[in-house]
């Protein structure tokens, strides 16, 4: 309950126990087991900021936080307690809330998206569950997006610049190290794990501007943001990451502001272990340092758990606002929890903090805040007001009906895809394929010009080897023929001069005959003369007679002994 520039958060006897808005950039917790009242604790001290003109976001885990935006009831232990506290001198009225309702999954509130890129290599190495050397390699895929000028907004151009990455690590091992393909390998099937519990929802433009979320309605009362957290807490590594991504948007985007007189907004965070649990020692000192510098930019973080000691001891000394309800202490641990909780609290010297501690009922809750010189206050016992909004869940209609009337429901309803690194790896990819086709092509055209070539070389040798066989046949033919011809006129002359010959030799023959027959009286008659003249010399005319027959037949003899020679 606003009031006097502070809020009323409870009442200890008749002393009102105020949190000055000042000081609310100075953190808060607000603890205790089970069914204590730290929902109770958590709606008055969003409505009270609400009312001093200060934003508000609410992680509603169990979506009881949803009646804020209606009216409470003035009946049943809310109507007792506003009696017995006397609010109703004070001003207090049931009233509802400016709210505005979100989901991840977009289903019980306008979607709340951010990117790739907004969320960072560490946290997203978070939610996917990656060791130190793939959270590294993480880093060297963000630094190779940022340095190629590639927008990571999806999961989907996640998984591109993986896959980009993969096939040229060779390339890019020497200037961002060593890349492990089977590392590449486990991010992606972490990537598609997440999808398909919904990430792909997360990861979209359009992209949360958590500028939105400082505004204030028509009346000055800041808006309410409460974030249905039901199904998103099933995947607490996801929950958690989300989280921690506010803190380090509204960080990073929120300029210094100094000490104001109120918070700029103000974050309630339920099931705060979440946050811390399994976180790395990076991730922890990150959220001590977001925790430590995000006072300065005029944010204010309360953390709802069940035990102080959930919250890490480098956030929890940053806590000045403290409101403990009961925890258990059955047990020899929760009694040492119980222990430590009680000792973080100036005592009271009016009662045993530690025993106040155990037997608070509900709604009941030791609390310390910080005074207006920033001083913790001694440890109060006090009665928490009760809210003056609807505590409960609302209804179906109810709640889509103030989820459409909301402003900010035109400007995040619908997503859409913008042009980022899948689509340009996409295009490279097709501009690569499409030169390879081109090539390949080109290759194709190249081969069946030179096989067109070599096909019509092989005709023409084939054609020419035709021709000059024909040629040579042709040739040998017309050679065969002049043989035949040549064998043929050599025969008809062998002929011709045998029967030349013939003639010849019959001719010879006739002619030796009449040669023989006239050389033979010829010779006869001088070898009768010259025998004659012999005889008639040696024997008169006897022997001229006998000697001209002797001289006749040697005649003729000589005569064939040289017609023999010739013949031979």
């Amino acid at each position: 309950m606003y009031q006097d520039n502070k809020i009323l958060l409870g009442m200890s006897g008749e002393e009102k126990i105020y949190i000055y808005p000042k000081m609310a950039n100075r953190h808060g917790l607000i603890a205790g087991a089970t069914g204590t009242g730290k929902t109770v604790t958590l709606k008055v001290l969003a409505e009270s900021f609400s009312d001093c003109g200060v934003p508000v976001f609410l992680a509603d885990a169990k979506g009881d936080l949803a009646g804020m935006c209606e009216p409470g009831e003035n009946s049943g232990s809310a109507a007792e307690r506003v009696e017995k506290m006397g609010l109703n001198e004070l001003g207090f009225s049931f009233k509802s809330y400016p709210s505005v309702f979100w989901d991840v999954y977009q289903e019980n509130g306008i979607p709340l998206r951010t990117t790739i890129s907004e969320m960072g290599p560490l946290l997203l190495s978070k939610i996917l569950d990656l060791n130190d050397t793939q959270s590294d390699i993480m880093t060297v895929i963000f630094k190779i997006a940022d340095d190629e000028g590639l927008l990571l907004v999806d999961t989907k151009d996640l998984k591109a610049m993986i896959s980009y990455v993969g096939e040229n690590a060779k390339d890019y091992s020497l200037q961002y190290g060593n890349i492990a393909r089977q590392s590449l390998a486990a991010i992606t099937r972490s990537i598609v794990a997440l999808e398909a519990e919904g990430a792909d929802m997360f990861f979209q433009e359009r992209a949360l501007d958590i500028r939105d979320w400082l505004a204030t309605d028509n009346n000055g009362r800041g808006l309410i943001h409460i974030l249905d957290c039901q199904k998103l807490m099933q995947n607490p590594n996801m929950y958690s990451t989300f989280m921690l991504w506010m803190l380090s948007e509204l960080y990073e985007t929120l300029p210094e502001a100094g000490d104001l007189e109120k918070p700029r907004i103000i974050f309630f965070f339920d099931e705060a272990h979440m946050l811390f649990d399994h976180a790395s020692k990076n991730l922890l000192t990150k959220v001590e340092q977001v925790v430590k510098l995000i006072r300065s930019k005029g944010v204010g973080i309360f953390f709802i758990t069940q035990n102080p000691s959930d919250i890490p001891d480098g956030v929890l000394g940053q806590l000045g606002n403290k409101v403990q309800h009961a925890l258990h202490a059955y047990t020899p641990k929760e009694q040492k929890a119980a222990k430590a909780a009680s000792e973080s609290f100036r005592a009271n010297g009016a009662f045993d903090t530690y025993e106040a501690l155990i037997n608070l009922g509900i709604g009941q809750a030791l609390v310390s805040v910080l005074d207006e010189n920033g001083i913790p206050t001694v440890v109060q016992q006090a009665k928490i007001l009760p809210p003056q909004s609807l505590m409960g869940a609302l209804d179906d209609e109810v709640r889509q009906t103030k989820i459409r009337q909301s402003s900010l429901y035109v400007k995040y309803s619908e997503s859409y895809d913008p042009d980022s690194a899948y689509e340009f790896l996409t295009r490279k990819a097709e501009d690569l394929a499409a030169e390879l086709e081109a090539l390949k092509q080109a290759q194709e055209e190249e081969k069946e010009r030179k096989k067109a070539e070599a096909a019509a070389l092989k005709a023409q040798q084939a054609a020419e080897a035709a021709a000059l066989k024909e040629q040579q046949k042709a040739e040998a033919a017309a050679l065969k023929a002049q043989q035949a011809a040549e064998a043929a006129a050599a025969k008809e002359r062998e002929r011709e001069l045998k029967a030349l010959e013939k003639e010849q030799a019959a001719k010879e023959k006739a002619l030796q005959n009449e040669i023989k027959k006239v050389g033979s009286s010829a010779l006869g008659t001088v070898g009768r003369q010259v025998g004659n003249a012999i005889g008639q010399t040696l024997g008169g005319s006897f022997g001229k007679q006998i000697g001209g027959n002797v001289g006749a037949s040697l005649g003729r003899g000589i005569l064939n002994t040289l017609f023999n020679l010739k013949g031979k």
